[in-house]
């Protein structure tokens, strides 16, 4: 018997509120059920737990908390439990207004039905229509098969819908437990992916079907565990040891992003100077174009208190990507690594970059990149895997960017990889370079070899006869100030001075406008 068909006689006001309070009391599982229990067993918080870790405290607002499915067969009819496996609603985080769905793994193992869609679809549409971030938990078994091809529809709804808030508002998912079939791909629509290690896994097919077809025997969570995303396919943004730390991510996110893309970033006071000088960057890094370093120490003392989010460490770590602040005003970071490849171009870096990029230009986060790259990585693998148009994607997203942008050549920067890490001849609005900089087509080795084969191949000591054309290119062609002579480099700067001039530049074109062509989009190379 429900609480409705044993309401009490008397309908008075005070008894109507006492019934809908015992409602509410029977809408959220009890803190000791098998289910809960269940729950905890995984290592796994409750829904709302997570909602209280992500959301300032008692700023959220739930919507549709009584919402349960109209579903019949199966023992769906005697089985209709309030929220139908999600919560969804709104709160705070640090004052700024987010709208959340959370699925609840504890009612029908957060799977999806008609009622549990059109919750989502609603504060989707709130969401989009408010100008703020959405943020969506996701713990849940896909699609509920009782419900047959509603639930596929729900998904589509949730599809179409990120789709169209994609670019206007941030959209974070957050993955806390299984997301399988049809449901990750919501989360690989939005903006940002969060995922906990041991506890969620994302897959098209589990491990069950990969075995029924191909005879594979794989785990969950070496089919789609975190360690999989985070450094392998490159779909989860962020990976974390446990939920806590997870969510907290998620907040420190929220706070170096505008709530939608009329606006900018959150700015913040800060006690660490914008003119400070950073005297370190003279010793970190080697003026030999062969000997490799630390790009992230490099960053650590350029930006904001050493203080930098990076976006897919684990995956193409030979391209380092993230938001950072610089005299308090946000900023994305795009810098070749040498410690990784040689910091060189493949096709997993270009594809890393690119997504960043566009979406710092989507929601007006100013680019600063640091420039040491070799070029693009040779080989088969390489060319046939269409290093050409997985490159092509960072150069499309560099040159339709209209953000502030600038760029500092630290080391060397050679051929076309010069050209895409947003050189001047690309759309950069300022271009800077430390005294240790080598632009050109390529290497002072390679260079004299092509163009001194024959004299070399000729000479009665070929190496000396090399040695001395090496020099001679170099001296010719790849001195530091060949490339602000020719106006393609704005100035060539002292290292130590290289936070005081981007903190004033940033700030010179803080006002950047940006007049775009008439057209439905463009057509990048994806």
């Amino acid at each position: 018997m429900t609480i409705l068909e044993d309401r009490e006689l008397d309908t008075g006001m005070r008894a109507r509120v006492a019934e809908l309070d015992r409602l509410r009391v029977a809408a959220r599982p009890a803190p000791d059920a098998p289910e809960t229990l269940r729950q905890r067993a995984k290592g796994k918080l409750t829904v709302w737990e997570r909602l209280d870790a992500l959301l300032d405290p008692g700023s959220f607002t739930e919507v549709e908390g009584l919402r349960r499915h109209r579903a019949t067969g199966f023992g769906m009819e005697g089985r209709r439990p309030y929220g139908d496996g999600v919560v969804t609603g709104w709160g705070t985080i640090e004052g700024r207004t987010v709208f959340v769905y959370a699925h609840d793994f504890r009612v029908f193992g957060g799977s999806l039905g008609e009622a549990h869609a059109q919750k989502i679809h609603k504060i989707m549409d709130m969401a989009y229509d408010a100008g703020a971030p959405l943020i969506g938990l996701n713990d849940g078994a896909g699609a509920r098969i009782q419900e047959g091809v509603t639930g596929l529809a729900g998904y589509g709804g949730i599809f179409q819908r990120s789709v169209r808030a994609s670019g206007v508002i941030p959209q974070i998912s957050v993955i806390m437990g299984p997301c399988a079939g049809g449901a990750s791909y919501s989360p690989a629509l939005t903006d940002f992916v969060f995922m906990v290690r041991t506890s969620s896994q994302m897959f098209i097919t589990g491990p069950d079907v990969v075995a029924a077809v191909t005879g594979e025997r794989v785990s969950h969570e070496e089919l789609g565990g975190a360690g999989v995303h985070g450094s392998q396919t490159g779909v989860a943004t962020f990976v974390h040891d446990d939920e806590l730390s997870c969510l907290a991510d998620v907040r420190y996110l929220v706070s170096m992003l505008p709530s939608n893309n009329e606006e900018f970033p959150p700015a913040l006071e800060t006690s660490d100077p914008a003119d400070r000088p950073a005297t370190a960057l003279l010793d970190l890094v080697p003026a030999d174009p062969s000997r490799a370093y630390d790009m992230r120490a490099v960053i650590a003392e350029v930006v904001d208190d050493e203080d930098f989010m990076a976006c897919h460490e684990d995956w193409a770590p030979n391209m380092i990507c993230g938001l950072a602040r610089i005299d308090g005003q946000v900023v994305g970071v795009v810098a070749n690594q040498p410690l990784s490849l040689a910091g060189v171009l493949d096709i997993a870096a270009s594809e890393k970059a690119a997504r960043f990029v566009q979406t710092c230009d989507a929601f007006n986060i100013p680019l600063v990149t640091f420039v040491d790259v070799p070029g693009f990585l040779p080989g088969t693998g390489q060319e046939h895997g269409g290093i050409i148009r997985h490159g092509a994607k960072l150069l499309y997203a560099y040159c339709a960017a209209t953000v502030p942008r600038i760029q500092v050549i630290v080391r060397k920067a050679y051929g076309g990889a010069y050209i895409v890490m947003d050189s001047r001849s690309i759309g950069a609005d300022l271009s800077f370079a430390w005294p240790t900089n080598e632009i050109a087509v390529m290497g002072a080795e390679a260079a004299a070899n092509v163009i001194f084969r024959k004299e070399i191949a000729a000479a009665l000591d070929p190496e000396t006869t090399r040695a001395e054309r090496v020099e001679h290119y170099r001296r010719e062609l790849m001195h530091p100030y060949y490339a602000v002579e020719r106006g393609l480099v704005d100035d060539v700067i002292d290292p130590s001075t290289t936070r005081a001039v981007l903190a004033r530049s940033l700030q010179a074109l803080r006002t950047k406008r940006a007049a775009l062509p008439k057209r439905k989009h463009g057509n990048p190379p994806i």
